[in-house]
């Protein structure tokens, strides 16, 4: 509070500070503006009440993210949610039905089990074994909210659940759009992994570890694999690795493990694989997906968009408050409105 407050223009003391947050008093319009600048947020963001509290927050991090990078991206999101909710609202969108119905697990006892849960999903879907064509879609299809950010660069993710006070909770999943896209669906799969298996039964088997393979399961389906790279294989080319990985839009490195854990590859060659011409994988990816091509064409939140076009479209809602929910100038809202060559 102390550091806010020495940033804060017009001076504002901690004590203040400590009493806007505790609903004790509320800040002039003036010192609104300054908390806005310093915290690099929007009126909105300070404003808005669509969004009590994150609960069950998971963050994928790596292991040096400080508190002050976790609390960044939890303003962040909370921001990102804010105006998504409040769309909503305006819309009057009702909660979408359990798309998890039937479909959760309090627990798994093996790996084969993991892999079921995953082709039952696709079942249940009406997925086949395609290629999944864009994540950020399919969970937005299924009611979750998917939002993409420049969070911290030491976090790639997080999900949570938004409280609402009375409202039904709302669960939402944070991409960060630094992450190249191999890394968004598989962090996409992942988080869907957490919404059908809740625990493991084995104490063998850790739970992250578990998330993991469903996502590995749901990408890269079994039945798909065995037919695209063949039953039994005693070593594989790089070629063929790099062809995969965009067969699927996944990383190098978990179509490697998939081929091992579907037993096309020895786990002999897959470990030496690793040790040897793999061992920078988890850390470079090669050969990625860039620009707009492939999956990186599709892989966006799309959702909170285009429901906001949908209300300025419907007149409920003015350009200008479109572009307060956009993060946009004006004049790209009107020039989209009124399309190219109209003044």
């Amino acid at each position: 509070m102390r550091s806010l407050a020495e940033l804060v223009t017009p001076p504002v003391t901690a004590q203040a500070i400590s009493k806007y947050e505790s609903g004790k008093m509320m800040p002039s319009s003036a010192v609104l503006v300054g908390l806005g600048r310093a915290l690099n947020v929007s009126l909105d963001f300070l404003l808005s009440s669509q969004v009590d509290m994150l609960d069950g927050l998971e963050f994928r991090k790596h292991s040096g993210t400080s508190a002050r990078d976790r609390a960044k991206a939890e303003a962040i999101v909370i921001d990102n949610l804010e105006r998504y909710l409040t769309v909503e609202d305006i819309l009057g969108i009702e909660p979408d039905a359990d798309w998890f119905e039937g479909l959760r697990c309090q627990s798994i006892l093996t790996d084969n089990e993991i892999d079921a849960r995953a082709d039952l999903l696709r079942e249940r879907w009406h997925l086949g074994v395609d290629p999944i064509p864009s994540m950020c879609a399919l969970l937005e299809e299924k009611g979750i909210k998917v939002v993409e950010d420049d969070l911290p660069e030491r976090i790639s993710g997080l999900a949570c659940h938004v409280l609402r006070g009375g409202k039904p909770v709302a669960d939402a999943v944070v991409v960060s759009s630094r992450a190249n896209v191999e890394r968004k669906r598989f962090n996409l799969a992942h988080e869907l992994a957490h919404r059908i298996i809740l625990s493991t039964g084995d104490s063998a088997i850790k739970l992250e570890s578990a998330m993991n393979r469903f996502a590995g399961a749901f990408l890269v389906p079994r039945e798909s694999l065995l037919e695209e790279a063949g039953p039994r294989r005693s070593r594989i080319a790089y070629y063929e690795i790099i062809r995969l990985k965009h067969i699927y839009g996944v990383s190098a490195a978990a179509l490697l493990m998939r081929l091992g854990q579907v037993g096309i590859l020895p786990a002999a060659t897959v470990r030496y694989a690793f040790a040897t011409f793999a061992r920078s994988w988890r850390r470079n990816e090669p050969e990625p997906v860039r620009g707009d091509s492939g999956f990186a064409a599709f892989e966006k939140p799309r959702r909170f968009e285009q429901l906001v076009w949908r209300a300025v479209g419907e007149e409920v809602i003015s350009p200008v408050r479109a572009a307060e929910l956009l993060n946009q100038p004006l004049r790209t809202i009107e020039q989209r409105l009124s399309g190219p060559g109209v003044q």
